[in-house]
């Protein structure tokens, strides 16, 4: 009994190849279509034609990551019920051809932030960091967003002035482009002057409106996914806390046990991403492993160091290189017989690799050997 070893791969245009991933032990690929544009129906053909490139590199499509969920689905407005439509279609034609999980999120304007994504370790390393300092400078001082300073403490307030009125124009327009340009398998990307419209588009959707525009949107969808044989997980909010006061709606146990029993159908369920959750140190990822298992649908497994309040930056894999004790969490997916998808989440880069920020070839492949030697360990102990 094993997980299934799988890897996030951006399609053609990604820097590693297929042929790199099937060295790494890997058997499944998580991609998506990135190519078509959000609310379009993914067709059978190019479904296919995705597929056979996999197959013919020794692999197969395992989960698809993401089918992004448009932003008028988020707000209820304009076509939305169009774009609710052209979804199960998608569904449908990913099921027809044996494509049988998808990742999601439900994450208004920003899917995942960060502000900086090459970021020096003390060894030369580069990682993806959260600092809330100098996302609250962002956001107070480049967007100016009206009213951005209450939402944060006074503290946090002084230093991200300070931050700001010592920053480089080159470091701001580093952090802009971080904040705004998207990261790796974002679906949009924005301008600074359309942003500021952009989010006041939900000022009137607080964190209950939000929630049930998810349930309102899984209600139609799931009965679609299960008679098509597809499994749905949603993605938790990264970082799991609300920016430019937009709601955050899947960051914790409450939230997971909300969602799970409004639409109570094991086609409903979660894509465990240890990082997201982990973010906040109030989150226990084998706790809630052990508690919503047969609902977890896809294992996304990685190490953060926490710096301080809301700020973080990513590590490798093993325990003791940041605050999660990844050993307690595969020994609970192994507690709870979890045998779906398993991907090795956000590497650093390393050895002067060259590639997208936080999925490189190398320190990933280390990851997923750490992982497997891990359950290998943890299920022989057993025995």
């Amino acid at each position: 009994m094993t997980f299934e070893h799988t890897w996030r791969w951006y399609g053609p245009n990604d820097p590693i190849s297929l042929a790199e991933i099937r060295q790494t032990g890997a058997t499944g690929i998580v991609t998506a279509l990135h190519h078509i544009p959000n609310g379009e129906v993914w067709s059978i053909e190019e479904i296919q034609k995705r597929k056979s490139e996999i197959e013919a590199a020794g692999l197969q499509w395992s989960v698809v990551e993401s089918v992004p969920v448009h932003e008028d689905i988020k707000k209820q407005k304009d076509n939305f019920k169009i774009y609710i439509q052209n979804y199960k279609q998608t569904l449908r034609n990913l099921g027809q051809n044996g494509i049988n999980t998808v990742c999601y999120n439900f994450m208004p304007v920003l899917d995942w932030s960060r502000t900086n994504l090459y970021y020096e370790l003390k060894d030369g390393k580069k990682a993806l960091i959260f600092k809330h300092d100098e996302f609250a400078a962002f956001d107070m001082y480049i967007l100016k967003r009206p009213g951005a300073a209450k939402d944060y403490p006074e503290s946090l307030v002084d230093k991200a002035k300070m931050f700001f009125e010592n920053a480089s124009a080159e470091k701001k327009q580093e952090l802009s482009d971080t904040v705004l340009k998207g990261l790796p398998g974002s679906e949009e990307s924005f301008k600074l002057n359309e942003f500021q419209q952009i989010i006041n588009e939900y000022k009137d959707i607080d964190t209950q409106k939000l929630k049930s525009h998810l349930f309102y949107f899984l209600k139609e969808i799931i009965p679609v996914a299960e008679e098509s044989g597809v499994r749905m997980a949603i993605h938790p909010d990264d970082p799991p806390w609300s920016i430019f006061g937009l709601p955050r709606i899947i960051k914790n146990r409450a939230d997971i046990q909300r969602l799970l029993s409004i639409v109570d159908d094991p086609a409903n369920g979660l894509a465990l991403c240890s990082g997201s959750f982990g973010a906040d140190p109030d989150n226990s990822i084998p706790a809630i492993i052990r508690e919503f298992g047969n609902r977890i649908h896809f294992a996304h497994i990685r190490n953060i160091e926490h710096l301080g309040p809301k700020t973080f930056h990513e590590t490798a894999h093993p325990t003791n290189e940041g605050s999660l004790d990844i050993y307690e969490i595969v020994k609970a997916y192994s507690d709870i017989g979890y045998t779906g998808p398993m991907r090795p989440d956000h590497g650093r880069m390393i050895w002067e690799e060259k590639g997208k920020p936080g999925y490189g070839l190398f320190d990933r492949a280390l990851g997923l050997m750490y992982l497997n030697g891990l359950w290998e360990g943890i299920n022989k102990s057993l025995k």
